[in-house]
């Protein structure tokens, strides 16, 4: 899996890099500007934020409706933006077909954007949405407290987040301020532009001249240097149950690289390192290590500990103290020559999208030079004061051997009863997707999932460093284990779990339940989906002591089936032959039966905004026209909802499959619409969008040309495939859906849209708030 990049500076000042990847089936571009929220000017707080929001409301050349949002969700891709401090992020990523298109209109936006007074004053509301739902999220003001532990010398204890009130529209030093400081940055002497793709170097280049000309000439611009991060030692309030450890750097050389270094072996969860010790204590829940700012030589980097209440916070901090004592003084070439292997198995797994990002923002997939090296030592001089210390037996973990998993001879075997071989995803694709879901009828299978849940962890972290994808999930009456990557890798883990699974880790029996990460409201519905789709009612949970008599109990009455993807020769047989192990017996599976009425769900608590996700069940058989129909509402939902109505940030709608039943889904997440306010919207843009509905016969071409396993991802096509598997009716070849939407016509689109806005085949409401009237049951 040969990879070739090329660096190249234009004519204009433009710094390039293109990354030419054969084995990826999507292109992707990123773009980063040195320039940020702490580069504006003091006076209008918000302002490069507010910036990176108006640039995609549309040119001369390119309407908001073929702008590259509009454009890149008509090709199924994906697109996004992102202002740092110091930075600012636009990227995409598309099939190879269209990436000529999506990167004119990203260069063009960027280069020539249009400043109108009413679509700012839309955007500032949009802006302002966003700002109270991060005034509201726990998540965002505990990162916010921390950051007042920094010199107030310093723009990282600032305001930096715009809302109505800083963003002054009408005034025209702001609109000066704002193209003053687009003119000054947005300039190709400040932008990394990145491509990645299947396509030759040349090709690439060739497009990066084309569209990166857009940009106007001019030398690079000199950030201004930031004060002293702190004035002393960082002081933070401490939750109950949660350490926060922040370490303010100064004057680090490569400070990227060590900074990544340090993450994966603090980030270590095997034997000998701080995490291990830590869990064998029962003293820690999760971990996290994040980088909060990072720039010229600075680096404010916090190290969250949620802790059980056996933990004493003290004491959890002289034990991290004493490990990077340890840390500091080892013999760093061995983990260095890991690192290497590690960063080799990221940059296979990478998609065209991280590879661009890594790129653009100059991140190598490779071992410390000595640079690096050097970079890592003065990180850890900057956070311990004094020579390495250290009385705990440290050691840094043995070579992942799953990084070595390799092929294994094995002899012919058939495929066990239970398991389908799915032909979706070619061998040749070097990506391997299992899936193992059992019916349970246990009452203790919650309390038992956690006991399996918990003594899986390790095997799932230590497959992520090998770029497999282990996941155990749980869904009312029904567990699934899903693995994916490289196909020997995936039996190679696979072995693993299943030993897990039939006897589970002595400590997990009595393991504390770990913290639910508290998620917003759109997301808490978005989670409790597929549960509500499968109808689940949860039975009582006995409270009894939980012993593998039980859970021997459990496997004895399961019943599991599995589809396998991306397999072949002697890994498909090795396959074949270990899944003759899966617990349970093989059977089918009972389908979801889904009411055809109006269902409303209070799914999560009431909260400061109303949240709101609905969703409208599709019949199997007419799907072709209910996708174009989704296709279609997508771009007018957004502007209606979003642009025009200004009821929140997270309005959207899609196509999905969820637990094998396919529907539309509409979310909104609103700070002052009510729940009844939110449905009414969307009640009344059905009524006006599905009375007369249009067959665009290029969007109709567009939408059919993204069902083709060459422009597809790997976990796109697997999922595709498992989705047919739990529907019940089996697998659709992907050539047939796209023949399908070829096919649909005007008056099988009038049937979808009559369909959806009658309810026929029925409407699930899930909110965090009460039904609104007595038209939902």
């Amino acid at each position: 899996m040969s990879t070739a990049v090329h660096r190249l500076t234009l004519a204009n000042g433009l710094q390039v890099s293109l990354r030419c990847a054969p084995h990826l089936k999507r292109s992707a571009a990123a773009v980063r500007v040195q320039a940020g929220s702490h580069d504006a000017p003091a006076a209008w707080p918000g302002l490069a934020h507010f910036l990176e929001h108006l640039l995609f409301l549309g040119t001369e050349a390119f309407a908001i409706d073929d702008g590259l949002m509009r454009y890149v969700q008509r090709q199924g891709g994906q697109v996004n933006a992102s202002t740092r401090e110091r930075s600012t992020d636009f990227f995409f990523e598309v099939p190879t077909a269209a990436f000529a298109g999506a990167l004119q209109r990203l260069c063009d936006m960027l280069a020539r954007p249009r400043f109108d007074r009413q679509r700012q004053l839309r955007e500032r509301e949009v802006i302002h949405a966003e700002f109270i739902a991060w005034s509201r999220n726990p998540a965002a003001q505990r990162q916010h407290a921390l950051l007042q532990a920094v010199s107030p010398r310093h723009p990282l204890s600032g305001f930096h987040a715009g809302n109505r009130y800083s963003l002054a529209v009408h005034s025209e030093a702001f609109q000066a301020a704002l193209s003053g400081f687009h003119q000054r940055f947005y300039q190709a002497g400040q932008i990394t532009l990145s491509l990645a793709g299947p396509q030759p170097l040349d090709a690439l280049e060739a497009l990066a001249r084309q569209f990166g000309g857009l940009f106007a000439a001019a030398p690079q611009v000199a950030q201004s240097a930031p004060p002293p991060l702190t004035e002393s030692t960082p002081q933070v309030e401490q939750l109950p149950q949660q350490l926060d450890v922040l370490f303010a750097c100064e004057r680090l050389p490569a400070a990227d690289q060590a900074i990544a270094f340090l993450d994966t072996w603090l980030g270590d969860t095997r034997p000998g390192g701080l995490l291990a010790e830590l869990r064998q204590r029962g003293w820690l829940q999760a971990f996290s290590f994040n980088p909060l700012y990072q720039h010229a030589g600075q680096a404010l980097l916090q190290l969250n500990f949620q802790l059980t209440s056996k933990a004493t916070p003290n004491t959890v901090h002289a034990l991290l103290r004493d490990w990077l004592g340890f840390f500091r003084g080892a013999e760093l070439s061995a983990a260095n020559e890991e690192f290497a292997r590690l960063q080799a198995s990221r940059e296979r797994a990478a998609s065209a999208l991280e590879l661009a990002r890594c790129d653009s923002a100059g991140q190598a997939f490779a071992a410390l030079n000595q640079a690096g090296l050097d970079g890592v030592s003065a990180l850890l001089d900057s956070m311990l004061a004094g020579p390495p210390r250290t009385s705990h037996g440290w050691r840094l973990p043995a070579a992942e051997p799953l990084l070595d998993a390799r092929s294994r001879p094995t002899p012919a075997c058939p495929a066990p009863a239970g398991l389908s071989l799915s032909p979706a995803l070619p061998a040749t694709r070097a990506q391997g997707f299992v899936f193992l879901r059992w019916q349970l009828t246990s009452s203790l299978r919650d309390r038992l999932w956690r006991v399996l849940e918990h003594s899986l962890q390790p095997l799932i972290e230590r497959a992520a460093r090998a770029a497999v994808i282990l996941a155990f999930s749980e869904c009312g009456a029904f567990w699934q284990l899903r693995c994916s990557g490289p196909p020997a890798a995936v039996v190679a883990v696979l072995e693993q779990a299943l030993v897990l699974l039939g006897a589970p880790a002595n400590a997990s029996w009595k393991a504390v339940p770990s913290k639910a990460s508290k998620l917003v409201p759109i997301r808490q519905l978005l989670a409790a989906l597929p549960a509500a789709l499968i109808g689940d009612d949860p039975a009582p949970v006995p409270s009894c002591l939980l012993e593998p008599d039980q859970l021997d109990g459990l496997w004895a009455q399961a019943i599991w089936q599995g589809m396998a993807t991306g397999f072949a020769g002697a890994d498909q047989y090795s396959l074949n032959q270990l899944l003759r192990g899966v617990p349970g017996q093989p059977g089918a599976q009972p389908m979801p039966v889904q009411p055809h009425t109006k269902c409303w769900r209070q799914a999560a608590p009431a909260g400061n905004e109303q949240a709101l996700l609905l969703f409208c069940s599709v019949p199997a058989h007419q799907q072709a026209a209910w996708r174009y129909l989704a296709q279609a509402l997508q771009g007018p939902f957004y502007q209606r909802l979003r642009v025009e109505l200004q009821l929140g940030y997270a309005v959207f709608s899609a196509f999905r499959q969820v637990q094998g039943v396919s529907g539309l889904v509409f979310g909104v997440q609103s700070p002052n619409a009510s729940h009844a306010e939110i449905i009414a919207h969307i009640e009344a843009f059905l009524r006006g969008f599905c009375a007369e509905p249009s067959l665009d016969l290029a969007l109709r071409r567009t939408l059919a040309e993204q069902f083709d396993e060459a422009v597809m991802s790997n976990a796109e096509v697997a999922d595709w495939a498992w989705q047919g598997q739990l529907s019940g009716l089996g697998e659709t070849a992907l050539a047939s859906m796209k023949a399908a939407i070829l096919r649909v016509n005007a008056e099988q689109l009038g049937d979808a849209a009559g369909q959806l806005l009658s309810a026929e085949n029925g409407w699930l409401c899930l909110a965090n708030g009460p039904a609104p009237g007595t038209d939902w049951h």
